[in-house]
């Protein structure tokens, strides 16, 4: 069965809806033979990224780059799963205050090192997530989960 795997700092409010959405929309009940795994960016593995067939990050957006957890978890994955996951799809969300540039810049350059290949656009939110972010969270979700059932 193949596995998408959300790797997600979520130390806000904010940040708590918008990974609901994803998780609602990934593990959505018409979307069959895909199993969700979730791991808290700090205690997510190389062994978790190698097992999975897709991958869905989350971090806020701190002090102009992504969150010092979802670093954290690249530096720990990079050289172990470099050459196995290219071509991994993958999808984020990033949540900022007021500017999440600089987030967005850091993971596209560490999932371009990677070789990922981004499987749907990104949602990024600035302020508090309204209805049309969330379902926008939710979509992001439900098509990284529906691309590894296909």
């Amino acid at each position: 069965m193949p596995t998408l795997l959300i790797v997600h700092h979520t130390p806000s409010p904010n940040c708590q809806a918008m990974f609901e959405a994803v998780v609602s929309g990934a593990t959505a009940p018409e979307i069959e033979g895909v199993r969700v795994v979730r791991r808290a960016a700090l205690s997510a593995t190389a062994a978790d990224v190698l097992d999975a067939d897709g991958c869905l990050l989350g971090t806020p957006a701190n002090l102009g780059y992504m969150s010092g957890a979802l670093k954290h978890f690249f530096d720990q994955v990079f050289y172990p799963c470099l050459d196995s996951t290219k071509g991994l799809p993958f999808g984020y969300y990033v949540h900022g205050g007021n500017d999440v540039t600089g987030a967005v810049r850091g993971i596209e350059s560490v999932t371009t090192g990677l070789g990922w290949r981004r499987a749907a656009e990104a949602v990024t939110v600035t302020g508090e997530p309204d209805k049309a972010a969330l379902e926008r969270c939710w979509e992001l979700g439900a098509t990284l989960a529906a691309g590894l059932a296909d």
